[in-house]
């Protein structure tokens, strides 16, 4: 379907934290089928483990952001504080369902707190986090602009295209059916949940 899509295949990763995405989903606000749901996780889960490929960002770190960014949203709409929650969020998960040493815990802190933000300078697994999240806009009516693209990778023309695409249609990524991960959708219909 996405012609580009050959060259943007996150299937060869393997996810980290495979049982966490339900504890997560146990305890969000937001309708895991809406705009900030589990099929954004998705995608800016593939969009962060490709952009890995280009960027070296700690894979670990970008699962981890893809599942708490969004996590503790009130709504779909305006919600500045969300981030700063979903990091508080993830730290009070820290020990018991995941472990990171303090120095990448802070990234995955600063990457959920800070992800709205506009930020462009940061720790390049902080970047690819950024990254992974702004080029899965366009499900929310914004086509991603260079301008507030962290990492050359992201800036690559047809990496935006096919992120663009992916988002507009709300794409649940195929290559990451193998954890078996479904939520219900907006269309009353099963959707793949990806993570990986």
């Amino acid at each position: 379907m996405y012609s580009v899509a050959d060259k943007y295949d996150a299937s060869e990763f393997s996810l980290f934290y495979p049982d966490l995405l339900p504890i997560v989903l146990q305890q969000c606000e937001v309708s895991p089928a809406g705009i900030h749901g589990v099929d954004h996780w998705a995608r800016v889960l593939e969009n962060g483990l490709i952009l890995s490929t280009q960027t070296g960002a700690d894979r670990r770190i970008i699962e981890l952001f893809a599942m708490f960014h969004d996590s503790k949203r009130m709504n779909d709409g305006p919600d500045l504080a969300h981030g700063f929650r979903g990091a508080l969020f993830a730290q009070s998960l820290r020990g018991r369902y995941f472990e990171l040493n303090d120095k990448d815990f802070h990234m995955l802190f600063e990457a959920c707190r800070d992800h709205t933000m506009g930020h462009t300078k940061a720790n390049i697994t902080v970047q690819t986090c950024w990254d992974a999240d702004r080029l899965d806009l366009a499900r929310v009516g914004v086509v991603p602009n260079p301008k507030y693209l962290c990492t050359d990778a992201a800036k690559v023309s047809s990496l935006v295209t096919w992120a663009t695409l992916r988002s507009l249609d709300r794409v649940m990524p195929v290559t990451l059916k193998k954890y078996g991960w479904s939520c219900p959708s907006t269309r009353n219909a099963q959707i793949e949940l990806v993570s990986g």
